[in-house]
């Protein structure tokens, strides 16, 4: 048993905010699964960080190269091939807890985070290439984003919306998850198999609001944040009209916790894992944070605590004038911005 088994047994997946050629062909992403991880997650920002760092990619590229390609189809070649690897290494999690964990995720292009019909197009095109039942199509929560997702969801590949911020916007996912999958059990068709999370940013949220605010609320927004669209969580899906679904086979969105790395060095390095421990949530984390969290974290169930005092903070920032829906688009827009760099950072070096 080891914490991360611990933090299972209350219902939290951690899965690894990490993927490269060396992480999965030396072993250790097969030993982080036997130390209790559940998952693994990739953007534009990680495989530009592996191609650029990871010298097993080199020989692939220069061969790439070579071939009448575009740099976003080469990119594409090697990111598959990872996320298949990693899939299959993440495949005894996944069978053995009946396809509720183990999932690999792989995000679409960003240059199409307003393009519905792209994005659907697009998701599919990689799903069926990556062919493993346990990889999620990363989606980004744009309205073009929750509109996709709805429609994959009603065509059954599971989805990873992601660069979400505020209690509206997760609501708004629930939502469209929920009208894809009636879409999907109407047509006959089995809704048991499918899985989406809704990945809720946390760091940055303090990140933006630390500045501005009173000592005594700096670094305890995103938390209460967090811990009231849990509470927002539990009524959508605890609702009569979900039930429903759900005794049809639909399972939940799960609240995934992303960007839990702690910005603030002062901040103790496992604040947003400590925090948010709950049943039916994810935390994907990078692997300082892992590493942190395995050598003096706390595993406990804290995700519903002290939620009048919760409550009383996000009254405190809004009488403070602070518009939390608003920040939450800005960050939205700034997330796909650097998205959008990363993807161009990625894709210069696979030009001819």
């Amino acid at each position: 048993m080891t914490i991360l088994s611990d933090v299972k047994a209350l219902g939290q997946q951690i899965w690894l905010d990490n993927l490269s050629r060396s992480l999965v062909q030396s072993g250790e992403l097969a030993q982080m699964l036997e130390q209790g991880v559940c998952g693994v997650t990739s953007n534009p920002a990680i495989f530009q960080k592996a191609f650029a760092g990871d010298a097993l990619y080199a020989d692939e590229i220069a061969a790439l190269k070579q071939q009448d390609l575009t740099p976003k189809q080469r990119y594409e070649i090697m990111a598959v091939a990872d996320v298949q690897a990693a899939c299959d290494v993440c495949s005894g999690e996944y069978q053995a807890n009946g396809g509720k964990t183990g999932f690999v995720s792989l995000e679409v292009s960003p240059e199409l985070s307003k393009d519905a019909a792209g994005t659907v197009a697009e998701a599919k095109r990689l799903h069926a290439a990556i062919n493993r039942q346990n990889v999620m199509i990363k989606v980004p929560a744009t309205d073009e984003g929750v509109e996709a997702l709805e429609q994959l969801v009603a065509d059954g590949i599971s989805v990873n919306l992601t660069l979400l911020f505020s209690r509206k916007q997760t609501l708004k996912a629930y939502a469209a998850y929920q009208r894809g999958i009636a879409k999907r059990i109407a047509a006959g068709l089995p809704a048991d198999n499918l899985q989406v999370v809704a990945s809720f940013f946390i760091s940055r949220v303090d990140g933006a609001l630390d500045t501005t605010l009173p000592e005594h609320l700096q670094g305890k927004t995103a938390i209460a944040l967090a811990k009231a669209a849990y509470q927002d969580w539990a009524a959508f899906f605890d609702s009569a009209e979900f039930a429903a679904l759900a005794e049809k086979g639909a399972n939940r969105v799960q609240l995934l916790w992303a960007s839990t790395g702690v910005k603030n060095p002062t901040y103790p390095d496992t604040l947003y894992v400590d925090s948010l421990i709950g049943k039916h949530t994810v935390n994907t984390v990078p692997d300082a944070t892992l590493k942190a969290f395995i050598d003096h974290g706390t595993a406990k169930a804290t995700l519903t605590e002290n939620m009048e005092q919760e409550y009383a903070r996000l009254a405190e920032v809004e009488q403070l004038g602070i518009d939390v829906e608003a920040l939450a688009v800005r960050l939205q827009e700034d997330g796909l911005k650097q998205f959008e760099e990363a993807f161009e950072k990625l894709l210069a070096p696979l030009a001819e």
